[in-house]
C-alpha cells in the first residue's frame, strides 16, 4: 500500500490482477498480465493487423504477395498457373550436347568443341585426330600434339588399335637407349 501507483491491473475482464511488470499488447495497446499478454489469450480484436503471413510457392519457393481480403490459397494457385517458372511435368534435359562424329550417339552435359572445326564432340572424340578433323593439318593443343606424335611413330598395322607387343617393344627400345 506504500506504492499505490506502482503496477497496473490486467485489462482482461475476467482477471483484473495487479501486475507490477505488465506487458502491453502490440495490437490493441492495452496492459495485460503474464497469462493474458498474447493475442490469443485475451482474444484481441486487432490481432489480424499483426498476423501477416506471406505464402510461399511450393514449386519455386518464392514468396507470393497477398493483398488484404484475398484468400492465400487462391493467390498461390493463380501464381502457379501464370507466373511460376517451375513446372513439375516438364523436366529439363541434362545431356543435351550430342557428338558430331558419324556413328557416335553419345551426349555430354557440357559442350566439348574442337578448336579447329568447332564441332561438338563427346569426351572420346574431342581431339582432332579422334574425329578425323579435316580443318588444319596439325592439332593445336599439347594433348593433340602428343597424340599426333604417337600416331606417327606407330607401325602401319597398328593405326587404330594399340598392340601390347608393339608397346612392349617400344618401351624396351627406350630403356636400351
Amino acid at each position: 500500500m506504500e506504492f499505490p501507483d506502482l503496477g497496473k491491473h490486467c485489462s482482461e475482464k475476467t482477471c483484473k490482477q495487479l501486475d507490477f511488470l505488465p506487458l502491453k499488447c502490440d495490437a490493441c495497446k492495452q496492459d495485460f498480465c503474464k497469462a493474458h499478454f498474447t493475442c490469443a489469450a485475451h482474444k484481441c480484436p486487432f490481432a489480424f493487423t499483426k498476423d501477416v503471413q506471406v505464402p510461399v510457392c511450393p514449386l519455386c519457393n518464392k514468396p507470393v504477395p497477398v493483398k488484404k481480403g484475398e484468400i492465400p490459397d487462391v493467390v498461390v494457385g493463380e501464381h502457379i498457373d501464370r507466373d511460376c517458372n517451375c513446372h513439375p511435368g516438364k523436366k529439363e534435359k541434362i545431356f543435351t550436347f550430342r557428338c558430331s562424329k558419324e556413328g557416335c550417339r553419345k551426349k555430354e552435359m557440357m559442350r566439348v568443341s574442337c578448336d579447329q572445326c568447332h564441332g561438338s564432340f563427346c569426351i572420346q572424340h574431342r581431339h582432332p585426330l579422334d574425329h578425323s578433323c579435316k580443318h588444319g593439318g596439325r592439332p593445336i593443343g599439347t594433348a593433340g600434339c602428343t597424340a599426333a606424335r604417337a600416331s606417327e611413330s606407330k607401325p602401319s598395322g597398328a593405326l587404330n588399335t594399340l598392340s601390347t607387343s608393339w608397346l612392349a617393344r617400344r618401351l624396351r627400345w627406350k630403356v636400351k637407349r
